[in-house]
């Protein structure tokens, strides 16, 4: 993810766009495919002109990544339901499992985590570049 500004108006081919915000996107997208940020694999990636937001940005999604590598295919099912209808109840119904299920494969999941990361992450994005 790249932050920065951005001449003029976006259109397609998004490919050859300029300015500080596709050029850091560039940046970040080649630091993944490189595997230059960290020891450990990595899917997301920020570039900004601040050095310490990249580096706190970056150690958090770099954990948060962690997690998310680990989520089985079965934990994933649960969590697109579990986006779709929000509920317990609602979700152990249309995946026909017991709540409990639902409940464990969620926690197992790092679903609480991930979506606190993002939360998180979020506010802080709004506060440093709003």
């Amino acid at each position: 993810m790249g932050f920065g500004r951005v001449p003029g108006r976006i259109q397609p081919p998004v490919n050859r766009l300029g300015g500080e915000a596709f050029q850091s996107a560039r940046k970040a997208i080649e630091s993944i495919k490189a595997s230059s940020l960290f020891k450990f694999e990595v899917l997301t990636a920020f570039v900004s002109r601040h050095e310490r937001f990249n580096k706190t940005i970056n150690l958090i999604y770099g954990l948060h990544d962690t997690l998310v590598l680990k989520i089985t295919a079965r934990q994933w099912a649960t969590i697109e339901e579990f986006l779709e209808a929000p509920t317990l109840d609602r979700t152990a119904k249309r995946l026909r499992l017991d709540p409990s299920t639902v409940s464990r494969n969620l926690k197992r999941g790092y679903y609480w985590q991930v979506t606190e990361t993002v939360t998180v992450a979020g506010s802080l994005i709004k506060d440093i570049f709003c």
